[in-house]
């Protein structure tokens, strides 16, 4: 498969390729070229020439564009799926959802786009300005340099270039090297539905010289970055030398806390969800267990009862629940964690083993609140470290312990108990009974310290991909 620059399918200017892998199978499932530095600053040439051009696109025909676009979503979503399916080792049925969100997306933001309108400061809001009016408007910021991770392509996808592209930017994908296929087929599928030539593109290559290369480009105007808090901070680095915006959703470890008096079904109902979706490879997806001592037993033995239930399988077959980790690479780190967390104390009390990219699900009882994994040890995979504590306030103190702090969740039966601790929490977002893996396309998403700045969705993501200029009718009244 070949990148998307200026409005045409193009190789590397060298040649060189890089395979992509089926992680389940080890099969080459296409390749995609190796851009060099060259390759970027070229397609960062043609995306500032064009966004000038499509700048002058009414709002009205950019939002028709992107229907044109759905229209070509649907044609070829199955394909699409597929492809996605095939190279993230992501379980068709997940693939196919991920596929049906891009319209809910799109839409969302394209309403949205035409309904951004000027605002009015009146004249005497302010002694010495009884005669001026100020008028501010949003104006596009130039180019978008868009880091999407492995892990939800598409939905970043949607999340990134729907609001970049209706904003009047134009955009440059930069897809993880795992599995760029699916984004570069639709990339071409907005060149086809007539976004102007060269304000989409997408560049495929290493992060180290295709990322590095968009983030110190003074020409790039915006970087807006989905992927983990080490990147995020190398990416800020790099973009503060030319005083680049930056737009960062990174890592996060995300506390799901049982009450003693939380349902106990609901709760582990909602860890099906909110930790096996995706083989556990999800930024908001619950990390951390703290459940209350006096119902920890009955915890750990329903979750386990229900994990055994899921079936582990190859990502392509239709009754497929759990497929595998992006790649062997990432399952031995996971496999690692787990040891980890064993040495630390924990108790390994269903699955454990690793086979290739494919990691069981785990349950670990008796994890200390000491150990890395109650704190920032991340695990990105199907892994339940489940942590005791016995009054509130020691649940809320586990929880706020971490550098992370994307968002949260509490399972209470008492309302201003949920009320308490969803306030206490220092993360972006708290889900009363339910996961914290929850994401509206609405919702401004973004997470507290270390898990990055800024927010996304489409109550917010305009404000981040615009300038807001002021015009001042001075003395015009």
């Amino acid at each position: 498969m070949k990148m998307f620059i200026d409005g045409k399918a193009v190789e590397a200017s060298t040649g060189e390729t890089i395979d992509v892998v089926n992680p389940a199978t080890g099969a080459v499932v296409d390749t995609v070229p190796a851009a060099t530095a060259e390759d970027v600053a070229h397609a960062v040439a043609c995306a500032k020439a064009a966004q000038k051009v499509w700048a002058k696109v009414p709002t009205w025909q950019r939002a028709e564009i992107m229907m044109k676009f759905l229209e070509l979503v649907e044609r070829d979503k199955e394909q699409l799926a597929r492809t996605l399916s095939d190279e993230t080792g992501k379980p068709i049925t997940e693939a196919r959802a991920e596929i049906g969100n891009i319209p809910i997306a799109f839409k969302a933001f394209s309403e949205r786009a035409k309904h951004l309108y000027d605002e009015v400061i009146t004249a005497g809001s302010e002694p010495g300005q009884e005669t001026t009016v100020v008028i501010t408007r949003k104006e596009p910021l130039g180019v978008v340099a868009a880091v999407i991770p492995f892990n939800f392509p598409c939905d970043l996808f949607d999340q990134k270039v729907a609001p970049a592209l209706l904003a009047g930017n134009s955009c440059i994908v930069k897809p993880s090297t795992d599995n760029p296929l699916t984004l570069c087929m639709l990339t071409a599928l907005l060149g086809e539905a007539g976004v102007t030539p060269g304000a989409i593109e997408i560049v495929t290559g290493r992060g180290s010289v295709v990322g590095h290369e968009l983030c110190a480009n003074p020409d790039i105007d915006l970087i807006t970055l989905t992927g983990s808090t080490e990147v995020g901070i190398e990416t800020a680095q790099v973009a503060a030398k030319t005083l680049t915006h930056t737009a960062l959703e990174l890592g996060g470890n995300d506390a799901f806390i049982v009450m003693a008096d939380g349902d106990v079904d609901l709760a582990t109902d909602e860890v099906i969800w909110g930790r096996m979706y995706n083989t556990g490879q999800v930024c908001c997806a619950s990390k951390r267990f703290l459940v209350h001592e006096s119902r920890v037993q009955e915890f750990t033995d329903k979750v386990v009862e229900k994990i055994s239930a899921l079936k582990q399988g190859m990502p392509a077959e239709d009754d497929t629940q759990i497929g595998c980790l992006i790649s062997e690479k990432a399952a031995i780190e996971v496999e690692r964690q787990i040891n980890l967390t064993v040495e630390q104390g924990g108790k390994i009390v269903l699955g454990g083993k690793r086979n290739g990219a494919f990691i069981e699900p785990t349950v670990i009882v008796d994890v200390p609140a000491a150990a890395d994994v109650a704190k920032d040890m991340e695990i990105f995979g199907p892994v339940v470290p489940i942590i005791s504590f016995a009054t509130e306030e020691e649940a809320v103190a586990i929880a706020n312990s971490s550098i992370f702090g994307l968002s949260s969740c509490v399972f209470s039966a008492d309302q201003k108990t949920c009320a308490r601790v969803a306030c206490a929490m220092e993360a972006g977002a708290c889900v009363i009974n339910g996961a914290s893996f929850y994401r509206s396309f609405e919702e401004p998403f973004g997470g507290y310290k270390y898990s990055g700045i800024g927010t996304e969705g489409v109550m917010s993501t305009f404000d981040e991909m615009t300038h807001t200029k002021s015009i001042v009718l001075k003395n015009i009244l």
